[in-house]
């Protein structure tokens, strides 16, 4: 099977975006300070590995197709839908926020070509699912990080 032009463009979204996590994630990492820097510092090599990963895997099915990934860092920064990570250092609080929005924009992008590919190519299609369920699954446990709890514990519960 050979991509058609709209599939190969939907892919390449996607790779754009999950090369511009990756990025982002890695920017993060290196540059977070204050609360549970630790838990966060590991938790975004977890992000960042995963979006290499499927970064990795988007190329390879484009190249499966016939069609030419581009992640070259003039494309990527063109096109991504993620909107650029600040400069400096950054609080783990507000990396957490600007990290769980990066990968909804890259989710987004995601459900946003799904059905295009999904009709063209049914297994790329498939790719995009494990891609979204692991990325919605990590923003899930590191937006925690900054929710607070609704339930109120006295002592009395614990008996």
């Amino acid at each position: 099977m050979k991509a058609s032009p709209t599939l190969t463009n939907n892919l390449q979204a996607v790779l754009a975006d999950l090369i511009e996590l990756h990025v982002q994630g890695k920017q993060a990492h290196w540059n977070i300070v204050g609360t549970n820097f630790r838990d966060l510092h590991l938790q975004l090599d977890e992000i960042v590995d995963a979006a290499r990963q499927f970064a990795d895997d988007t190329a390879e099915r484009m190249r499966a197709l016939h069609a030419l990934p581009d992640g070259r860092s003039a494309t990527v920064a063109e096109t991504t839908s993620l909107a650029q990570f600040p400069e400096g250092l950054i609080s783990t609080a507000d990396a957490i926020e600007r990290i769980v929005a990066a990968m909804e924009a890259a989710v987004g992008t995601m459900r946003k070509v799904h059905d295009e590919v999904d009709e063209e190519d049914p297994t790329s299609a498939d790719l995009l699912h494990e891609f979204i369920a692991r990325l919605e699954q990590f923003a899930w446990m590191v937006q925690a990080e900054n929710m607070k709890p609704s339930a109120k514990v006295t002592a009395a519960d614990s008996k």
